[in-house]
């Protein structure tokens, strides 16, 4: 049976006691510079850049971090935050995995003078070569069964090349990293006590996440756990969870919603 533990408290005091290399994935989605006050919790660039070194220092060989995150715009200027955090992680010995997008179905703030802001950054870091990877393969091909054909490839000195292939194109063809999910009231999530929390991410973005990057009783992590949406998604695909939150009140939004997952399987059955 999968294990779940919740801990309401601040993440780097949490962190700080957890063992180095004992975590197969992070999925979170940090406070997005002032856009948020969750509380008055104070969140500053000392504070992001501790939270990601104490994520390297525990991450596994072969772990991955998803960093979901955003931007404000300050006195007209897009802070550069995620950036900042994602070259910091570098730094700190993260490979960049993979730059995502997380596109909404709609503008939750739309702008004047920019065209509306849709998406967020989903930042893929791994601790060397990720040791799970489980690409989806949900793109429906409009070619399938049909025979690749000859063609033309361009080589680095521009040149273009004859090709020749005999594969043939299969029913489903790899996703791009382009994820869209339908956001909003009732949509994100199935659970109504959800949107307690102010910014929750939906469901299957977590889903799919956990699926790409870890096995059936691997252990995910979540240091900004909110309404508990890693949680669930965890515990409902056979993984171990632990959730870190500072807020009292999103603390137990999570573990109502948690508790009343029953997993898909359980990492002993497969």
């Amino acid at each position: 049976m999968s294990k779940t533990k919740i801990i309401c408290g601040d993440c780097l005091d949490v962190m700080k006691d957890m063992d180095d290399n004992s975590i197969d994935l992070t999925v979170t989605s940090p406070p997005y510079d002032n856009l948020r006050t969750y509380g008055g919790i104070e969140w500053n660039q000392k504070i992001w850049q501790n939270v990601i070194q104490e994520l390297y220092r525990i991450t596994k060989p072969g772990g991955v971090v998803v960093w979901v995150v955003g931007d404000a715009t300050i006195n007209g200027s897009e802070t550069g935050t995620s950036f900042e955090q994602a070259l910091w992680a570098k730094s700190c010995g993260f490979n960049l995995h993979d730059t995502m997008i997380y596109e909404k179905s709609n503008s939750q703030y739309p702008s004047s003078n920019r065209y509306n802001q849709i998406y967020e950054y989903m930042f893929v870091w791994s601790k060397g070569k990720p040791k799970t990877i489980n690409l989806l393969r949900d793109k429906k091909n409009k070619y399938a069964g049909t025979k690749k054909i000859s063609g033309t490839g361009r080589q680095k000195d521009g040149k273009l090349v004859p090709t020749k292939s005999n594969r043939v194109y299969k029913n489903y063809g790899l996703r791009g990293n382009i994820w869209r999910y339908a956001t909003g009231g009732g949509v994100s999530s199935s659970d109504p006590i959800a949107f307690g929390h102010p910014a929750i991410f939906p469901e299957k973005l977590a889903k799919d996440h956990i699926l790409s990057w870890s096995s059936a009783g691997d252990l995910v992590l979540d240091p900004f756990m909110g309404s508990g949406t890693t949680g669930k998604m965890a515990r409902l695909l056979g993984r171990d969870f632990i959730g870190i939150e500072i807020n009292q009140e999103y603390c137990e939004i999570a573990k109502k919603r948690i508790a009343g997952v029953e997993p898909l399987f359980d990492a002993a059955g497969i």
